[in-house]
């Protein structure tokens, strides 16, 4: 879906040309029109639950998936970026097994972790509340960020609780020229300490960056396979952006780092026991709603390894 876009270019952020409104319409490409999505899907059906971004899959048995039927889900992952799939009631081996498929297991040295390394156990409710109520992508301090996270409910609050993710070659798009001529070729600094630091000591921080050090990526990402472009800075691991002064610097940041609040690029899951969300990490952010306290929200997911951004 294709609509001609009107950007407003005023009122401005400072002097700085950073606009703050954006009026009328956006242009929502859910591809960029790569020959790759032109085929049918034979061995799963899809059905989209956003314009740019989501779609269930139904048809398929994650835990017996054949190559075939893998390819034609990785297909679908390029072209709708997060998929949901229900009544799929994986074990952890099975979890695993399925992530491999599509390359290595990247273990999280922040999460707790199950019965193996290789899962996150996300258990929050009770007395321990949900923070992952930032908007996100998975790892990106790391030299080779995630570039497929498989996330599945065990068990989950009555009321609340859903997860949202965000279409970031879609908030790319929508930049206004200049903007995106602007942040085309620079560089951003990713770290974790800027979150899980907060709640580590002088001693930890400085143990856990001699294994993640920080790190730029561009501000302006390709995709690998697709060759889309998207915007890549992020709320709780971008620190800043390099090479500018640094209040021109915060100012383009925190007008960036907005871009994922919009939502006209976004799509929200609702849970249920048994359902699992996929998605591609490197072109999404995910926000995960802290609405249910003092229910209990149980979830495990197991991360694939990615590449250097470029």
């Amino acid at each position: 879906m294709t609509h001609e876009s009107t950007f407003a270019r005023v009122p401005m952020v400072g002097d700085r040309g950073f606009p703050r409104l954006h009026f009328g319409t956006r242009e929502l490409r859910r591809t960029a029109g790569e020959q790759l999505f032109g085929q049918p899907y034979e061995r799963l059906t899809l059905r989209p639950v956003g314009v740019t971004i989501g779609a269930v899959v139904e048809g398929v048995d994650l835990a017996a998936i054949d190559d075939e039927t893998q390819v034609e889900l990785h297909r679908a992952l390029l072209e709708w970026k997060v998929l949901f799939v229900r009544d799929q009631h994986l074990t952890g081996a099975e979890h695993i097994r399925l992530a491999k498929r599509w390359g290595g297991i990247e273990a999280n040295d922040f999460f707790p972790n199950g019965e193996v390394r290789e899962i996150s156990r996300l258990a929050k409710g009770d007395t321990a509340v949900g923070m992952e109520n930032v908007w996100h992508s998975d790892t990106s301090f790391r030299r080779d960020p995630s570039m497929l996270s498989i996330l599945r409910a065990i068990s989950v609050p009555e009321i609340g609780g859903e997860t949202m993710w965000a279409d970031m070659a879609a908030a790319y798009d929508n930049l206004p020229d200049g903007v995106r001529e602007r942040i085309d070729d620079l560089t951003a600094t990713h770290t974790f300490v800027k979150s899980w630091g907060l709640t580590m000591t002088d001693e930890a921080i400085a143990e856990m960056e001699s294994i993640h050090p920080r790190i730029s990526h561009p501000v302006v990402r390709t995709h690998p396979e697709t060759g889309r472009k998207f915007l890549y800075v992020n709320e709780p691991f971008t620190e800043a952006i390099d090479d500018l002064p640094r209040e021109e610097a915060d100012d383009l940041l925190d007008y960036l780092l907005f871009q994922a609040r919009v939502p006209e690029y976004q799509v929200r899951f609702r849970w249920e026991p048994g359902s699992v969300a996929m998605w591609d990490n490197r072109i999404t952010q995910h926000y995960a709603i802290s609405d249910y306290f003092p229910q209990r929200r149980v979830m495990e997911r197991v991360t694939v390894v990615g590449d250097q951004p470029f």
